[in-house]
């Protein structure tokens, strides 16, 4: 029987492993970590290589060990070279000094052993245990249960997409899709659709390898932010005002507002800038609502069913449906145990992130108790904080 037994092995489930192992000494033949992919972090190292994004846009602070400059020592101890390992003033880390630093914290606190290659089918508790089954028929008992699931496999797909989509005689894929082509299978020229920063990374990218094959088409005018949303969401300045709202759907509203949906930084801006005065790239404005297939090319149309561009590939850089994650498993759960849940779906939880008896979430499940920062790194750091404190 483990202790601790930690659902997802992205970065909210690896930094919560990291805190219990570093904090709590919590011996790593205690806790498991259950995931579907080979490895920790997996799907991230996976959606950041495939935009090819450079730099982080989070500062050198937020990471995934304990310590807050726990990734600056270790840019130090490396000697890598400070003008390229960090970026401006918020000195956010090169994605590669990063993923080598995840790397060495998953090594040295060895949570490969910890590894459990799988996905949930149920979960329910019974003696004071959480007993988790996977869809492979192994079952695992824990005495605590943390829940680290994201909305990374919730990818949206415009009505529009779907429907040019199913007809299966289209070049369209959403970016994150789990199996997409390589690009140099794919037909070109290509069209990307979407205003933010994913969808600037993958502009940037493809412009540099087809010059004047790429169009990214924007519902909206670029909106310029640091961080996707403001740093006041970090400290006590607006976590205070936060947590005083005694209505969930006040809440809800609330990380609406304050996340700066498909914005990008002002460096990543500039560099579409230049891609598209070198003629390597073309932007165009436009709200897609129709589309269909025509001499192989894929035909896109406005909401007049004005013609804004047609294309051999369509990329859909469209963010994830923010809608409950893991419904198939969570909601008999939430039945059985009568687990509290506001509105819109998510957990109703305690200030420790405890949703019930041995039972905790971390990430998108904890962000009505989070606020608009849950999803991220800081968020991650935060939450594994409260609840190592809570112990």
């Amino acid at each position: 029987m483990f202790k601790w037994i930690v659902v997802g092995g992205g970065i909210q489930g690896i930094t919560m492993a990291a805190f219990l192992r570093k904090q709590r000494k919590v011996p790593i033949e205690e806790i498991a970590i259950i995931d579907p992919h080979t490895e920790p972090l997996e799907n991230w190292k996976r959606c950041t290589d495939r935009i090819s994004m450079p730099y982080l846009r989070s500062p050198v602070v937020h990471h995934l060990d304990e310590h807050p400059l726990s990734l600056q020592v270790f840019g130090k101890n490396k000697s890598i070279n400070e003008a390229t390992a960090f970026y401006g003033r918020f000195k956010r880390p090169a994605l590669s000094m990063f993923n080598e630093h995840c790397d060495e914290l998953i090594a040295d606190l060895e949570m490969k052993k910890a590894w459990v290659q799988g996905r949930v089918y149920s979960a329910a508790r019974t003696e004071n245990k959480w007993k988790v089954e996977l869809q492979n028929g192994r079952e695992l008992v824990g005495e605590n249960l943390i829940l680290a699931i994201g909305i990374s496999e919730q990818p949206v797909w415009p009505d529009w997409s779907k429907q040019i989509n199913e007809k299966g005689n289209a070049s369209i894929h959403h970016i994150f899709e789990a199996e997409l082509p390589e690009f140099e299978e794919m037909a070109r020229p290509f069209t990307i659709v979407g205003g933010g920063i994913t969808a600037a990374h993958l502009a940037i990218k493809l412009s540099s390898m087809y010059p004047g094959e790429v169009t990214l088409i924007k519902r909206h005018p670029f909106r310029l932010h640091d961080f996707d949303s403001d740093p006041a969401w970090l400290g006590p300045k607006n976590q205070r005002s936060f947590s005083k709202l005694g209505s969930y759907q006040k809440r809800r509203e609330k990380i609406k507002q304050a996340r700066h949906k498909g914005s990008l930084p002002r460096d990543v801006y500039m560099k579409l800038r230049r891609s598209i005065h070198k003629d390597e790239l073309l932007i165009k404005d436009g709200l897609v609502q129709h589309a269909f297939v025509k001499n192989k090319k894929i035909h896109l149309y406005d909401e007049q069913e004005q013609l804004i561009h047609h294309t051999g590939t369509v990329l859909l850089a469209t963010g994830f449906q923010p809608s409950l994650p893991g419904k198939q498993w969570l909601m008999p759960i939430i039945e059985k145990h009568e687990l509290p849940c506001a509105a819109c779906g998510y957990p109703v939880v305690s200030k420790s992130l405890q949703w019930g008896p041995g039972l905790y979430v971390i990430g998108a499940l904890a962000e009505l108790e989070m606020g608009p920062i849950a999803r991220n790194i800081s968020g991650a750091r935060q939450a594994a904080e409260r609840i190592v404190s809570s112990l």
